[in-house]
């Protein structure tokens, strides 16, 4: 889940050598280290380079490998300090990847203030590619790399008065030939330095006299923070933070005004604080670097009151892999236009079939602000209703209206607590208003529709306090009137509902609790019985759900929106779990990941090309790449059939 930080319980980090032992946990989600407590020492080593001896931004490679940044290039030395490799320019700030026998180098070029990225050669820093963001508004603090889950390559960018932004640079493949926008962060006023951690997609980031704060570095998290550490009286840093470096399951920070050396350990709580260790030997020790290899961290860093170098090597045991299955990490291949109202509008869509030409579908999306837009299968929207505030929207087929068959779209109006509807032209798919159906329901919310066994066609929406209503419609007289029929209740709030016509099962979601299945006739039971909990893999909310028709057995799709994910089940008892996925960022074709998913919707039909096994609909809460209105992403079925190993 990419909601807060996708804190998950770790191993205890110690630094064994040192028998470091956490307290219970103090303010700021840290634990308070006893101040009467003699720190640990660690033995610093004199290094001198014979090259970039003046550098402030370095970086540890392997084999004893160090990567230099300075006024005459970029300097690659070896253990000794003596000079591998030189790039020549004038840069500052650094940080690095290495991928097989590559370097992915970010830098700062100094004059133009342009963060520059370079594909090199790790031996000779031959450069292969090179990839030049624009220049910045702000001065640049500071960057960092983070690898996101799918192996694409992202630059932090942290500027002077909290001015920031994160970019795609980079994927599987190497550098980008352009970078994209991912989003803009408003990061603390005073922030300077930076580190992330790949493996639970934090970026940490350091505010002169406040202390260490932790963000969401996934591309879909949402922009909040989490404190780490605070100056003091409020936490266990003296003054200020000259240096970050990330340890497994944990961060290292450089307090310099006590000398010191911090640990945290991440658990489920937040951040613990270690034992510091004192740093013996330096006056104003600043610029920490540090690289993880066999259990232990090797250590660089500065005395900013005479510039020599310092080396030293601690012990970090690893932490213990997550015991729980990945999931699987899918690629939306379209993306809508954005929907028009801001904030967030977009919310449930439907997907209409042509009756003689495949390629003509089109996905209806409602704009819970304003209305309801027509896209094609490319994204494009087509048309806009300006009808209200309508929240869920479904679709069915062969309506008698007066003397002619249409097709039907029904939404929840919020506006009115009513029943939109709208007719299709089955030659083009646009959209007709027909006018609304009053209901007795105070806070109208979501809505499916179902077709019965004799061709009857139902409107079932539901409130927020949980009831449901089931409306017969009937448009023989060419006016369209809907007869309540059944209503029934869950006990707390739901939204997400679908009707598989061909076994006559309702199933609705419940968005605190679970996902429920009834026989969908007016005059059937209303007993319910339990599908899936929230409970893993489901975190609440459930929100959208959808039928895919497989010719042999259905797939009940939900939204799982408290972690981001999407549950796939067997629609027919005893409901197995098929398994789940997750929709991440589509560096090729430039379309942003997806979370805070609301509604969706799918179907087996054979749409022709990448959709000959039908596709997925899904909302994206969070617009990036560029930041904009919110919109829809489409997904193959086949990809989701292939992921989960489906029939």
């Amino acid at each position: 889940m990419y909601h807060q930080f996708h804190l998950k319980p770790l191993a205890a980090l110690a630094l064994s050598s040192l028998l470091l032992a956490c307290s219970n946990a103090g303010p700021s989600n840290t634990t308070a280290v006893d101040a009467a407590s003699k720190p640990a020492q660690v033995e610093l080593q004199h290094w001198e380079p014979s090259h970039a001896a003046r550098a402030e931004s370095w970086q540890l490679l392997g084999s004893g490998q160090q990567l230099a940044a300075d006024a005459d290039g970029l300097w690659l030395l070896d253990a000794r300090g003596e000079r591998l490799a030189q790039h020549p320019g004038n840069f500052t700030t650094l940080d690095a990847r290495r991928r097989n026998n590559q370097l992915l180098i970010a830098t700062t070029e100094a004059a133009s203030q342009q963060p520059t990225l370079l594909q090199t050669d790790a031996g000779s820093l031959a450069v292969q590619r090179q990839l030049v963001l624009p220049s910045s508004d702000y001065r640049i603090e500071n960057l960092c790399l983070y690898q996101d889950e799918s192996q694409n390559l992202h630059l932090f960018i942290v500027g002077e008065e909290g001015m920031g932004d994160q970019w795609l640079v980079g994927n599987d493949s190497g550098l980008l030939d352009s970078a994209a926008h991912v989003r803009s962060l408003r990061l603390p006023p005073e922030s300077e330095h930076c580190a992330v951690d790949d493996q639970q997609h934090l970026l940490y980031v350091s505010e002169e006299s406040v202390g260490i704060w932790a963000y969401g570095a996934h591309p879909e998290a949402e922009l909040s923070r989490q404190p780490v550490d605070m100056v003091a009286p409020f936490g266990g840093l003296q003054e200020k933070v000259a240096g970050l470096a990330v340890i497994p399951g944990g961060l290292l920070a450089l307090d310099p005004d006590a000398r010191q050396l911090h640990s945290y350990q991440l658990g489920d709580g937040g951040w613990h604080s270690l034992p510091p260790i004192a740093l013996e030997g330096v006056i104003e020790p600043e610029r920490l670097a540090a690289r993880i290899q066999d259990e232990q961290a090797h250590l660089l860093m500065v005395d900013g009151d005479d510039g020599r170098f310092y080396q030293s090597v601690i012990d970090v045991p690893l932490a213990a892999k997550p015991a729980d299955t990945p999931v699987p990490v899918l690629l939306p291949s379209v993306q809508t236009d954005p929907i028009p109202s801001v904030g967030d509008a977009a919310d449930d869509p439907a997907i209409w079939l042509h009756p003689s030409n495949p390629s003509a579908a089109r996905v209806l999306g409602t704009d819970k602000r304003n209305g309801l837009a027509l896209y094609d299968l490319h994204g494009k929207q087509l048309q806009y209703l300006p009808a209200g505030r309508l929240n869920n929207v479904d679709v069915r087929g062969g309506f008698q209206l007066g003397d002619q068959r249409v097709d039907l779209a029904v939404a929840s109006n919020r506006d009115h607590n009513s029943l939109q509807l709208f007719a299709i032209d089955p030659r083009s798919g646009a959209l007709r208003e027909l006018g609304q159906i009053a209901t007795p329901l105070q806070d109208i919310y979501g809505l499916c529709m179902s077709q019965g066994p004799d061709g009857t066609l139902y409107a079932i929406p539901n409130d927020k306090d949980g009831r449901f209503l089931q409306y017969r419609l009937n448009g023989r007289s060419g006016k369209i009137s809907g007869e309540l029929v059944r209503e029934f209740a869950v006990a707390s709030q739901p939204e997400g509902c679908v009707v598989d016509d061909q076994r006559q099962r309702l199933f609705i979601g419940e968005e605190n609790a679970a996902v429920w299945a009834l026989d969908a006739g007016e005059d059937a039971s209303t007993e319910m019985t339990r599908v899936i909990g929230v409970d893993a893999p489901i975190k609440a909310d459930i929100e959208g759900l959808a039928l895919y028709q497989h010719p042999e057995h259905p797939y009940l799709v939900i939204s799982s929106q408290g972690n981001d994910s999407y549950v796939v089940l067997d629609a027919e008892p005893p409901f197995a779990l098929r398994g789940s996925f997750r929709l991440g960022l589509n560096s090729q074709l430039g379309i942003d990941g997806v979370s805070e998913t609301d509604g969706l919707e799918v179907t087996s039909a054979n749409l022709g090309g990448q959709w000959r096994q039908g596709m997925l609909v899904v909302q994206d809460g969070r617009k990036r790449m560029p930041e904009t209105n919110q919109n829809y992403k489409y997904v193959p079925w086949q990809d989701i059939a292939a992921a989960l190993q489906l029939d």
